[in-house]
């Protein structure tokens, strides 16, 4: 790949941007990082990286970040940050990049999520609309969702949370990363709508259960009534419509085991990374 590559990478400091940044950093590329001012988790990105002040929300500040980018990794945090100005965004994107991937989900993969609901198939529809090469990564759930369950481990061992039963393909963070790094520096991706998932269906009981086997604790898990998970979730901040949707989707996936693929190890030529290797590689934050 050649050096010049120029790759920005948004919300750069969540659970995906870093492996992003990093992996993208190992293949030659130059990487920029779109982070938003006084970013808390600036320090979770790798040295090398070129660190760019932006905001998703500001168009006009991306500006600096943009010129003469020749990919961007496309990640847009909804629970934080409307799609209002998504339309320009994209229009700034395609007026300088040739590439673009977007993080998207397994919702619209399956026809659960309707372009008017402003979310992953919204964007979607924006960049099918231009002349960039994109590529979606429609992903099923993060493996670093299960972070969400440590504070209840560390307490008392014991996860309270709805639909244990729900089966599950959750991905690495840093396998769907690799997929869209291997799409930025390779070529014939584009116009792609790849399923991304991990390698193994379980259930969220399961993979309590998998973290307990890798700290050497016993854990439990009590299902939580829906309605209940439902005002606990807007409560902390999350929007009803969006909690409505992951409490049917869960309740869908105790019928029905979530989609899987193999396009990890299609596209990236090695196999996913299962939940265990997930598990034992943050086993110090349930412990």
């Amino acid at each position: 790949m050649p050096q010049q590559n120029t790759v920005l990478v948004t919300a750069a400091t969540g659970n995906v941007g870093p492996h992003a940044v990093a992996q993208l950093l190992e293949a030659g590329a130059t990487v920029r990082a779109l982070v938003l001012k006084d970013d808390p988790n600036i320090g979770r990105l790798p040295e090398g990286v070129e660190i760019h002040v932006g905001d998703l929300t500001d168009p006009a500040s991306l500006d600096a970040a943009l010129e003469g980018v020749d990919g961007v990794f496309l990640m847009w945090p909804f629970f934080t940050t409307p799609v209002d100005t998504a339309p320009e965004v994209v229009r700034k994107i395609a007026a300088t990049a040739r590439k673009a991937v977007l993080v998207s989900s397994v919702g619209v993969h399956i026809g659960l999520e309707r372009t008017d609901n402003n979310c992953h198939a919204y964007l979607e529809e924006l960049l099918e609309a231009t002349d960039l090469e994109w590529t979606f990564l429609r992903t099923t759930g993060f493996q670093a969702n299960a972070l969400g369950f440590a504070a209840q481990i560390r307490e008392d061992g014991v996860v309270r949370f709805p639909y244990g039963e729900a089966v599950r393909t959750s991905v690495h963070e840093a396998d769907l990363a690799a997929v869209g790094t291997a799409v930025l520096t390779g070529e014939g991706h584009g116009g792609r709508k790849y399923l991304v998932t991990g390698p193994e269906a379980l259930s969220q009981r399961e993979q309590v259960a998998i973290i307990g086997e890798v700290v050497g604790r016993e854990l439990g898990w009590e299902d939580v009534a829906h309605e209940a998970a439902r005002a606990a979730m807007v409560a902390t901040g999350w929007p009803p419509s969006y909690a409505d949707g992951a409490l049917d989707y869960f309740a869908m996936l105790t019928k029905e085991p979530e989609a899987g693929s193999t396009v990890v190890e299609d596209v990236t030529g090695r196999p996913a990374r299962t939940f265990r290797d997930w598990a034992r590689e943050h086993a110090s934050v349930f412990q």
